[in-house]
Order: C-alpha cells, then structure tokens, then sequence
C-alpha cells in the first residue's frame, strides 16, 4: 500500500509495504523502551513492534504522548525498517504485537494459526490505485501490459479491478517490478496499465498521457491490522485493554491532525509534521468506536472480514500460503467490544 514520501527514510516506510524493495535490514530494527522503571514487581512488558508506515501514527502517539504509561501499562517500542524483518520477528515470539497489512496478517496466520488481528488501524483510502492509458472500462485490459509489483496487496488491487471486466491476469500480461518503477514505466509509456500509489501515481498518470482508472477511495480494500499472539490474547486481557485505550487517545489526535502529534509521528518516520498530515489525507483510519461501528461490525459493508476474505483468498490463488483460510478465524473482535 501506499507509501508517498519524499524523504529517504518516507521512501523506506513505502518500502514497508513493498517489502520486496526493500533488501536491507538484519540491522534494521531500533530499540526503545516507552515505560521506564521497570522493577522485579512489574509484569513482563508488552513488546510491540511497528514499521515506517504513516497509518501506524496510534503507536508513535501513544508511545510520544506517554500514553500507554498514563493507562499503566507497560510497552516496550521496537521499530522495523522493513516489514519482513518485522514478520520474521513476530513470528520468532520476539513481539508481543504487531502493526501489520492486512495480507501480511493472513501469511502470518497461515504459519501461526493462534496469532489473531484483533484491531483495525486503517484503510488506505484513495493512495494506491491503477493508471491506466485509453482505458475506459476494465473490459478495455484486455490485452495489455501491465506493471505491477509481485506482493499480495497490489494483486489483490488488480484483480479487484480486473474482476469488474470479468478478466484475471491470466487475460493480460504482468511486468513485475516495485511499484515506482511501475509509474515511471507508465510515464515513459513502456506499459498501457500500472498499479502504483502515492507520491507517485497522479504523476505518473499526467506525464504518461492517461489518468486514474482505479483507486482504494472508499474501498476495503487495502487495510493494516494490529495482530498478536495466542497467548497474549488469553493471558493479558487487562493489559491489552490499557494498550488500546492509549490507542484510542493516540488516534483521535491523529485525526485531529493535531499539530504536536504530527510532529511526535514525523520524529519517528524522519519526516515533517506538514507531510504526515498531508499523508494521513489518503487513509482513513480508526479508534475504537471506529472499530465497534466498521471494522468488527457485520453488517458494516466495509467490515475487516470482507477485506481478510480478499486477502485470503488471493494469497493462496498466488500460492502464497499452503492452504485456503477461513476470514472468521483470522480475527478476534473481543478486546475491542470489551471497551
């Protein structure tokens, strides 16, 4: 998903979601303790890992403002450079809790069946999308060549789109490559159709003679989760409500756009306040409430359940898990319906 920065520290939190651009890492993770003054007496504290992505903007909040001290409960901070570097560590019970995509969450699931989302952070919401050349309908794909990167979130973008024309990518012909090379194969007019996000989308639409065919405006489409582990889930109930009680505080000044909490996430992602502010435009993120309302709500359209089934359902079509995953079993609305 999306990923609009211009700073190289703001391309490497794009990178978060195109993990495959990024091949750094094995030193990429930094460590900083949010509560201290731990003793003998304090139970062990919850470790919770985060990337450079702007909608993880909650965590950096709560962790900023203290938070997650104020509801007493004790958070350990770890920061990823790279969404990989963040999965494998989850999945080594190195975290506690972890900010993750959405497709991320269902490969996780798929090797770890007691890791449960339990929160919705957001929806991208208009950042990622599909350029497209002489493209009035999704039938006129037919055909043609189309960039896009080899991660579960853009394939699950295209073959929404696709689907519309009654089309797959079997109907077209895929050149995999990261998602801004994508655009700029798109302005150079190399390909009839990219998927890409912002900052580079709009752009590349313009200087490639075409325009939006297809964006996440108003979709499930893309989301980020917060996911933990089995364990946790049963064992620290308490602690887990104080964790997102912060959240919430956190979110609703990110929504504000409160000016010393874009400033606390901007420290964090090695940006300004201005850009995340102007970042946080293109998704829609989600307290509690929102949470109760949309994301665990059954009969709200644009429920997780209905993006995890996307998800799920693409990322074994892609052979990227072994097997097929019910949506229901890869979420556990309890904290949240219990604040």
């Amino acid at each position: 998903m999306i990923k609009f920065l211009p700073s190289p520290l703001s391309k490497a939190w794009s990178l978060s979601k195109a993990w495959s651009m990024v091949g750094l890492a094995l030193a990429s993770l930094f460590l900083t303790v949010a509560c201290a003054g731990q003793n003998a007496n304090q139970p062990a504290p919850l470790v919770s890992g985060t990337n450079n992505w702007v909608g993880y903007t909650g965590h950096h909040i709560a962790v900023g403002k203290g938070f997650f001290k104020e509801q007493k409960v004790n958070v350990q901070d770890v920061f990823f450079t790279s969404e990989s570097d963040q999965q494998t560590a989850f999945l080594a019970k190195k975290l506690d809790i972890a900010w993750f995509t959405s497709g991320t969450a269902v490969q996780v699931a798929a090797k770890d069946p007691s890791a449960k989302i339990v929160y919705l952070i957001d929806y991208s919401n208009g950042g990622d999308g599909i350029i497209g050349r002489g493209i009035k309908s999704p039938q006129d794909a037919k055909g043609k060549t189309i960039a896009r990167e080899d991660i579960l979130f853009e394939k699950v973008l295209l073959r929404a789109y696709l689907n519309k024309g009654g089309l797959t990518e079997n109907d077209v012909s895929i050149k995999s490559m990261p998602a801004a090379d994508a655009a700029t194969a798109f302005a150079g007019k190399q390909v009839d159709i990219a998927v890409s996000y912002e900052p580079y989308l709009r752009k590349a639409a313009q200087q490639g003679g075409g325009e939006v065919i297809f964006s996440t405006e108003n979709t499930n489409l893309i989301a980020d989760v917060v996911m933990v582990h089995g364990n946790i889930l049963q064992e620290r109930k308490a602690d887990l409500q104080a964790y997102f009680k912060a959240v919430d505080q956190a979110v609703k000044l990110a929504v504000a756009a409160d000016p010393e909490a874009m400033k606390i996430t901007g420290e964090k992602l090695g940006i300004s306040g201005d850009e995340v502010k102007e970042q946080l435009k293109l998704l829609k993120l989600f307290d509690v409430e929102g949470n109760k309302t949309v994301g665990f709500n059954p009969a709200n359209p644009q429920n997780i359940k209905g993006n995890l089934e996307l998800n799920a359902k693409a990322a074994y079509d892609f052979k990227m898990i072994p097997s097929p995953l019910q949506a229901d079993q890869l979420y556990d609305d309890s904290i949240v319906k219990s604040l």
